[in-house]
């Protein structure tokens, strides 16, 4: 009997990607053209908060 390990993490790992990644290009866009509404410190404290919560919940394989 094979066995194995399901990711139960892995749909709100990429829906938390998909809306950091959202912000972050939302920002940018500002900071280019509207620099007075871009809000790049508050983007930059998400995508840090995603990427420990990404790497929290990963598993490894094989184990």
């Amino acid at each position: 009997m094979k066995t194995t390990t399901k990711n139960q993490y892995a749909s709100e790992k990429n829906t938390l990607i998909f809306f950091s990644s959202m912000l972050l290009g939302y920002n940018l866009y500002q900071e280019i053209y509207h620099p007075e509404k871009a809000d790049l410190t508050l983007c930059l404290i998400i995508i840090a908060l995603t990427t420990f919560t990404v790497q929290k919940y990963r598993t490894k394989m094989g184990e």
